[in-house]
């Protein structure tokens, strides 16, 4: 019985850690595509030059 209950907790555990992993590659590729479009779109300063677009 226990042998079951630990392969049966090992599946629950794979099966999350798989899940969390999906999402957190789906979340990387957004935010990629987010920080592109902010380089390529990012707007003109004071000057007229383009300037950094991030604030540090």
């Amino acid at each position: 019985m226990v042998p079951l209950l630990l392969v049966l907790l090992l599946a629950i555990l794979l099966f999350g850690i798989g899940f969390a992993v999906k999402v957190l590659w789906w979340l990387a590729i957004i935010v990629l595509i987010v920080w592109a479009l902010g380089f390529i779109f990012r707007g003109t300063g004071a000057s007229g030059s383009r300037g950094r677009w991030y604030r540090w």
